[in-house]
């Protein structure tokens, strides 16, 4: 006797292997340039507290990063900042020594930002642009500011909190 697949398992079968085929939009690998620099680094959070706006306290060596350590502050420049994808954080320093830390998924359709320039954290999807110093929307079809996220400050080393 020969069997035939119901249209119920077809389609659950379908389903499943277009699902296994996809990866959510903007989640590509965009570690080609454009201002991103490693920080693939896993961080581990501190019970310590911590708040965006940290300030430095020392300038400090160009020793690489520890471990836990996302960057050194001397990697983010003033006026600008820097793009983590793995980590799916930005860090900006809006004015010397003021460190900030948000989300680097844009609130449009929730593609990673791919750079910081020009006074703005740029979204490379659909050209939506957040203000460095709070991340406000600049620009673009973004709806609402990047998410805030906790960043510790440590004289020359900046985690995730």
């Amino acid at each position: 006797m020969r069997r035939t697949a119901s249209r119920r398992s077809v389609l659950v079968a379908g389903a499943a292997a277009l699902a296994a085929g996809c990866s959510k939009y903007g989640d590509e690998d965009q570690s080609g340039g454009g201002g991103q620099g490693g920080g693939s680094a896993q961080t581990s959070a501190t019970s310590e507290p911590a708040a965006t706006g940290s300030k430095s306290t020392g300038g400090g060596s160009q020793k690489p990063p520890a471990a836990d350590e996302l960057t050194k502050t001397s990697a983010i420049p003033v006026g600008g900042g820097k793009v983590f994808p793995a980590e799916k954080v930005v860090v900006t320093q809006p004015a010397k020594g003021d460190f900030k830390a948000f989300s680097a998924v844009c609130t449009h359709q929730g593609c990673t930002v791919k750079d910081v320039s020009g006074g703005t954290i740029n979204c490379p999807c659909h050209g939506s642009k957040f203000k460095v110093a709070d991340a406000s929307v600049a620009g673009g079809p973004a709806p609402r500011p990047l998410d805030t996220r906790q960043i510790k400050v440590t004289g020359d080393s900046i985690t995730l909190a």
